[in-house]
């Protein structure tokens, strides 16, 4: 399974705006289904994404993640962001996962909360029981049903 993680063009802006706080925002998670067709170049709020999962052991708006961390690596000039895992436990989807997005949740309306990333897991991902899980891995993202 080949999984890619892309941030939306315009999360940049957000940054440099003061509408995402990595360290202290309210850094959320949400799955999608292949409904969705992310813009990386328009889609800048969480208003603009559709197709969440619904189902069992899943919360409208995803999970908050925690133990955010952001590094620098001076050898590649790269900026990861790494967290705790994404667990949600018990989880009877009544759709296949293509896609977790990453938001900054702080703000009160969808139309106001920035989009920040999007996770292709590359294929369909059915989940009928027990944990779907999301483990940021140094910066792989890796998921896993069961």
């Amino acid at each position: 399974m080949a999984v890619s993680a892309t941030p939306y063009g315009l999360a940049t802006q957000s940054l440099l705006e003061g509408e995402i706080d990595l360290s202290s925002g309210n850094i959320k998670g949400m799955l999608c289904t292949s409904d969705y067709t992310p813009d990386l170049d328009a889609h800048r709020y969480k208003s603009s994404v559709t197709g969440e999962v619904t189902g069992t052991g899943y919360t409208a708006g995803g999970l908050a993640l925690t133990s955010v961390s952001v590094t620098y690596d001076s050898g590649t000039n790269q900026t990861a962001v790494d967290a705790d895992p994404l667990v949600w436990e018990g989880a009877i989807l009544d759709d296949p996962v293509r896609y977790l997005v990453l938001y900054d949740g702080t703000a009160a309306t969808d139309g106001a909360r920035p989009l920040i990333g999007v996770i292709d897991f590359g294929t369909d991902l059915t989940q009928s029981g027990g944990n779907f899980t999301v483990t940021f891995d140094d910066p792989v993202v890796v998921a896993s049903v069961g």
